[in-house]
């Protein structure tokens, strides 16, 4: 026996002609005025978002399948672009930032920070260990080992959350 889902969610359904764009936009809260994305970037990536192909995206849009990548991919940019702002605001904000130099050891990120911390009031809850893996794994590419290769910005905030980002 064939258990009934019932019928196809709209929302989940990689077919192009059970997807409503309009209405996935409207639950997310999308406005075009606010958003770095134009409607039809925040369309392109509702509809890759639940599964859909760039072609069958193209045919419901009525375009090529080379617009609607081109598409993608300036969205995708812009979404980048848009944490990478909220980052730097956060930076900024953040009563603690440390630079990291490019040829830093890593195991030399830690009493960095925790001084920064101890002059600024700040308690971080992470152990030099714990700390050096957060650094590692936030800072991607940046790290190799224990070498930091490219220059990072290690900030805390005051409730002790660190974030790391590469300039």
């Amino acid at each position: 026996m064939v258990a009934d889902d019932g019928p196809p969610d709209p929302d989940r359904d990689p077919d192009p002609d059970n997807v409503d764009a309009a209405a996935l936009l409207e639950r997310a809260g999308f406005d075009a005025d606010e958003s770095v994305l134009t409607r039809r970037q925040a369309e392109v990536l509702a509809l890759r978002e639940r599964g859909l192909r760039q072609s069958d995206i193209a045919d419901w849009l009525g375009t090529s399948r080379a617009n609607v990548s081109s598409v993608e991919a300036s969205a995708r940019n812009n979404v980048a672009s848009a944490h990478e702002t909220v980052a730097f605001a956060e930076a900024l904000a953040a009563p603690v930032r440390v630079e990291i130099e490019a040829g830093t050891d890593l195991y030399d990120a830690p009493k960095r920070v925790y001084d920064a911390c101890d002059d600024a009031g700040v308690k971080v809850n992470q152990t030099a260990p714990d700390l050096m893996k957060t650094i590692g794994e936030r800072a991607g590419d940046a790290v190799r080992g224990r070498e930091v290769r490219d220059r990072l910005f290690v900030t805390v905030d005051t409730n002790g959350t660190i974030r790391v980002r590469q300039p």
